[in-house]
């Protein structure tokens, strides 16, 4: 039976379900979590009856992910990583009381740039305790303006009027599908392919979004009111990876894919993708210390 709201699946058994993912078997994934074959098995069979999804199929040569399996792995990282910050967060409430910041960042900049961060300001014992709330770069801006967030990062190409802004960092968009499609090979496809090709993007308020928007405006293209749309890096990804399809996505997050050939690099040299990121803070409005320590940071 599918889960219902207020059911909650454990984080065992989506661990297991990541490591299937990840080493290809139920044996494997067992050994590297340290429990038995049986046991991973019954775990990965009670977790497709509480979602109600057919995530592994089985046959009398071995177990494999469906592609439902494959995508929803990819969102139980994300949880699993949640799970993570959420202990990391608890330990640092243990510690003496600190000076107590909440910035806002846009998902690529939360998930690539920002641990960067917050390391360098971990080894600073008087520095501020950071609470990160991650949303598309267009709910960063509205925090900001609402003072639910004292600072904000952002990958959008505009800045809502009322805040002021400043550079961080470089960033560029990059086209890429999996090993084996038709365009692995080419060396540059035109934007009406791109378009037309199997697209995939992000939600509408993404920051990547609305620079690959702008971008094919000035070649006098529009991105199609209904292509499929998905929330995270993560689901655009497997998309590629198991759907065939084509999406736009930062370096930063596809770097490690690239090196290891899991994904392929399509240029499409007519678009202008490059980007600047951005801290945002609202117009008018003088941040305290640890604030501005935070974006100096950012912009070292």
């Amino acid at each position: 039976m599918a889960s219902t709201r207020g059911e909650r699946v454990s984080l065992g058994t989506l661990e297991l379900l990541v490591e299937m993912d990840s080493h290809g078997s139920i044996s494997a994934a067992a050994r590297a979590l340290g429990v038995s074959q049986p046991t991973a098995s019954a775990g990965l069979r009670r977790l497709e009856r509480t979602l109600g999804l057919e995530l592994i199929l089985r046959t009398t040569r071995g177990a494999r992910l469906t592609e439902t399996g494959h995508a929803t792995a990819a969102w139980a990282r994300e949880v699993i990583a949640a799970s993570d910050r959420f202990e990391t967060g608890v330990a640092a409430l243990r510690a003496a009381p600190k000076a107590r910041v909440t910035i806002a960042a846009s998902l690529t900049i939360a998930e690539y740039l920002a641990p960067r961060w917050l390391a360098t300001l971990a080894v600073d014992t008087d520095g501020p305790e950071v609470e990160l709330v991650v949303r598309n770069s267009r709910r960063v801006m509205e925090m900001v303006l609402a003072e639910d967030a004292e600072i904000g990062f952002v990958e959008s190409a505009t800045v809502r009027r009322g805040l002021r802004s400043r550079v961080v960092a470089q960033d560029e968009l990059v086209a890429v599908v999996a090993p084996g499609h038709p365009w692995e090979r080419r060396r540059s496809i035109t934007p009406t392919e791109l378009i037309s090709g199997g697209l995939v993007v992000r939600e509408e308020g993404s920051g990547s979004r609305q620079i690959l928007e702008r971008a094919l405006q000035a070649v006098g293209e529009e991105l199609p009111s209904r292509l499929p749309s998905l929330g995270s890096t993560a689901a655009l990804a497997t998309a590629v990876r198991h759907g065939g399809s084509v999406a736009v996505l930062s370096s930063l997050t596809v770097a490690d894919d690239l090196t290891r050939g899991a994904l392929v690099r399509v240029p499409v040299p007519a678009l202008d993708l490059g980007r600047r990121l951005r801290v945002v803070w609202k117009d008018g409005v003088e941040l305290s210390g640890p604030t501005r320590r935070i974006a100096a940071v950012a912009a070292a």
